[in-house]
Formats: structure tokens, sequence, C-alpha cells
């Protein structure tokens, strides 16, 4: 789990927001005619265990197609279907995990998923600073859907995290938070108890300067 957020979190008796396992005697889904669309907010399952959602799906500065979710999701090289469409397939992998920041960059396979930058009530037109108090920010995630909440900004002044009052459980790990249509963090973890404790997650901005400071796939990402 990410080591960063998880020390606050653990300090403050937090319980960190896993993504939740599937029930074993799941089937898969018959596909669908068309890729599957992708965007923040999705429902995405890894290596056929895990549920998580996507924060956003764009390209990178050498043109392909990635998007973000939680990094205790998964590790390099796990697999990514589609919740929507398991009968497609593998849509791409986990290239990248990193569990001090608790994001994951994925790679999705060339023709393998329609991206867009709206799902459910929410659109993404583009990547901001984090949300200070008394901003509301909101968050779509593939358990709990829409959801909105008051924020409380940076309790700790780690430059990293930022909390808020959304409802969040498990399988919304990674969700998008907006302010608008801008996107600022995403979902990683709850206090206490699931939906009614606060939520704290990742500020995008943190993301962001991880991401272009290691280059490679990911790096200059820009939402669809």
């Amino acid at each position: 789990m990410f080591s960063k957020l998880a020390k606050v979190a653990n300090a403050a008796f937090a319980v960190a927001l896993g993504a939740a396992l599937l029930g074993t005697g799941a089937g898969s889904a018959n596909a669908d005619p068309g890729p599957p669309v992708l965007g923040g907010g999705s429902g995405i399952i890894i290596d056929n265990q895990f549920e998580c959602t996507v924060t956003t799906v764009g390209h990178d500065n050498a043109g392909r197609l990635v998007g973000l979710t939680a990094g205790h999701c998964g590790d390099p090289g796990a697999q990514v279907y589609a919740e929507s469409d398991r009968g497609s397939g593998v849509i791409g992998r986990f290239a990248y995990s990193n569990h001090d920041l608790d994001y994951a960059v994925i790679q999705f396979d060339p023709g393998k998923i329609t991206p867009v930058n709206r799902v459910g009530n929410v659109t993404i037109t583009g990547v901001g600073a984090p949300a200070s108090f008394p901003q509301i920010v909101c968050k779509e995630g593939r358990t709990t859907g829409n959801t909105c909440g008051l924020a409380w900004g940076d309790v700790f002044r780690t430059n990293v995290e930022t909390w808020s009052q959304m409802c969040v459980v498990e399988g919304d790990s990674g969700a998008p938070v907006v302010v608008g249509t801008t996107l600022v963090g995403m979902v990683n973890a709850y206090l206490a108890i699931a939906c009614f404790g606060p939520e704290v997650g990742t500020n995008m901005s943190a993301i962001m300067a991880d991401i272009n400071g290691r280059g490679g796939v990911g790096a200059g990402y820009i939402p669809i």
C-alpha cells in the first residue's frame, strides 16, 4: 500500500481503500459491438481478481493511449479488463505503479477501447491544482457512482494529498476527483467508516510531477 498516504491515514486510524475482490463465481460477459467505452469513472478488473476505477484516459507525449488508477490496484504487467465488457478480453496492462503516491499508469492496447472524457456525471476537460477548503469536489466511482462533498484540503500539509467529505467505498479506488470539469485528484483511502468517514486521495499535481520527472509511459499526459 502507499507509504506516504498510509502513514497519515494510519495515524488517524484510517482504513485503506483497497480494490474489492471479485466473487469467485463471476462469469465473463458477452462482448458488445465495438470496443468498450472507457474514461474517468469507468470500472476496470485487474488480473481477473480486483475491481477499481479509472481516473482518466488520454495520451502521453509519445502518442500512447494511457490511463491512471490507484497504485494499490496492481503492479506492472497486471492485465486490465473493462468491467462493462469483460468479453472483450485484455484491454491493456499496468505499465508503472507507484506505491508511495498510490497511482498507476495503464497503457491500453491500440483499438481495444473507445476513450471518452465523460462517464456518468463527471466530465474531465483538464488537469488542475489541488482542491482547498471550502471548495466542493465530486467523484465518479464504479461502486458508489457520483458523490460530492466539502474539500478539507491538505490537512496534514503533505503537499501530496487532499481530504474531502465524499462517500467512497471499496472499488472506488482510483476514481477521478474533480472541481467542475477540472481533474484535481484521485480517490485512494477513507477514514474509519466507508462512505461516512472522510476520503483522502493523491493530488493530480503530485502525480503529474512524478510521471513527468520519471519519463517513459505516461509522461506529458493530456486527458482526452
